[in-house]
């Protein structure tokens, strides 16, 4: 499978553009900025996006959004319970002295359990709140990835200091939803490096008590 990763935006977020070789079907989670790149991405693979998945409502995650569903075409999947941020990306957008980015309505509720199938790979979504209370994270078992979000990153943990914010429940989601996964699994984080749930098992100051 196709898997490229784009830093976008002024905090960087992880963008993850992922293709199927045979059938040119493809996801793009996290467009958070700078669609024109995402959009030539897709074009050099010659891949056609099928939906738009954003782990959580914040800013840098789901800014643009709405330009790449008005380019493409594709359905943006996002968790429920992240609506009420979603309908502020304007007092997120003051936090970070930015202009307010373009909105589109949601129109998959990305819920525990739902399934999306690219070609051969499905993404399973898991419902890991404690960053914000619609937190995702996709598992793809056949390709042993895990795209986490700001759930898990190397080293550290989500921020819970944000409104929908929860430290206790990110540490659930964590040990419930995401160390269960193989340690052998890479660990796409929403900001900086890649990493792996075995190192962050063994090595991730906050998750040793767990």
């Amino acid at each position: 499978m196709i898997h490229e990763i784009l830093p976008v935006g002024m905090l960087q977020c992880n963008c993850s553009v992922f293709g199927d070789e045979t059938t040119r079907e493809a996801i793009v989670i996290d467009p958070g900025a700078e669609v024109d790149q995402i959009v030539a991405l897709l074009e050099r693979h010659r891949l056609k996006l099928k939906a738009i998945v954003i782990t959580h409502a914040h800013i840098d995650h789901v800014g643009g959004a709405a330009e790449l569903k008005r380019r493409t075409g594709a359905p943006v999947w996002m968790n429920a319970e992240d609506r009420l941020l979603y309908d502020n990306l304007d007092m997120q957008a003051a936090w970070l002295a930015v202009e307010t980015p373009e909105r589109t309505p949601i129109d998959v509720d990305a819920r525990e359990g739902l399934k999306l199938r690219v070609g051969a790979s499905e993404f399973q979504v898991l419902h890991t709140p404690g960053h914000s209370r619609g937190s995702i994270s996709l598992w793809l078992p056949g390709e042993n990835k895990l795209v986490a979000g700001d759930t898990l990153f190397y080293g550290s943990i989500g921020r819970t200091d944000l409104p929908g914010g929860d430290s206790r429940q990110i540490l659930r989601s964590i040990q419930e939803k995401i160390l269960v996964l193989p340690e052998s699994a890479t660990v796409i984080t929403g900001h900086g490096e890649m990493t792996t749930i075995g190192r962050e098992k063994e090595h991730n100051p906050f998750l040793q008590d767990l």
